[in-house]
């Protein structure tokens, strides 16, 4: 397998290219954005770890133009910055997942392995389902509405699937969090929020007034089947 990692502090891109060699993965390092865009386009690696603030193209713009070709690749973005605007722009761009510095290599390599887990089981579920008018093929990373097609990122879609498979019930933070993102996260974070906010914004007819993901106050999320209790 292989990971690119992008980051313009030389003393932290060879501390993530060691951690991440030692687990037996293929790693490519770039210490700005433009060369991030190269060995993208010349390795096609099955994972990418955006720094933000890199001189020139920095990381919300690499994530742009991969997003721009590649829907599927999983991208996590390691950053100092703190705040939830940051958070939301790097969701709404594509990416899977928001790591805050300063992090731990135990932190950053569960991070990297639950989301090439994700991209796995998805591209291994062969079958469509049915949200209401929404069509959803998870293994294609995608939906379709009238005949409009809507990209989704690998977490999307297991998002998806586990409220397909719990039709009609609500699903647990806990259970979203353990199903879709496989680590623990601190009790405060908005991470689960996030995501289901920008994944409403593509799928949803009205996001202000959502009939695909329901909010179930005090509990988590679900989806009603049409005709359903």
């Amino acid at each position: 397998m292989k990971v690119l990692i992008a980051e313009d502090d030389p003393i932290t891109l060879d501390t993530l290219v060691a951690c991440v060699r030692a687990e037996g993965f293929q790693t490519f390092a770039a210490a700005n954005g433009q060369q991030a865009l190269q060995l993208f386009e010349n390795h096609r690696p099955d994972l990418v770890c955006l720094d933000i603030m890199m001189p020139g193209v920095d990381g919300y713009e690499v994530c742009r133009r991969i997003r721009a070709s590649d829907a599927a690749t999983p991208i996590l973005f390691l950053s100092a910055k703190n705040e939830e605007v940051d958070i939301v722009v790097g969701l709404e761009l594509g990416a899977d997942d928001f790591i805050r510095k300063p992090f731990t290599r135990a932190e950053v390599m569960a991070r990297i392995r639950a989301a090439l887990r994700r991209t796995r089981a998805a591209a291994s579920a062969h079958r469509s389902l049915q949200m209401h008018d929404l069509t959803v093929w998870p293994d294609e990373l995608r939906a379709e509405r009238a005949g409009v097609e809507i990209e989704l990122t690998p977490r999307e879609a297991a998002m998806l699937a586990l409220l397909h498979e719990c039709a009609g019930r609500p699903v647990t933070r806990d259970t979203f969090l353990d199903r879709c993102w496989d680590i623990e996260y601190f009790p405060d974070s908005r991470t689960l929020d996030q995501h289901i906010a920008m994944l409403r914004k593509k799928i949803e007819r009205d996001p202000a007034e959502p009939q695909i993901i329901e909010t179930v106050r005090g509990v988590g999320y679900r989806f009603r089947p049409q005709g359903g209790v």
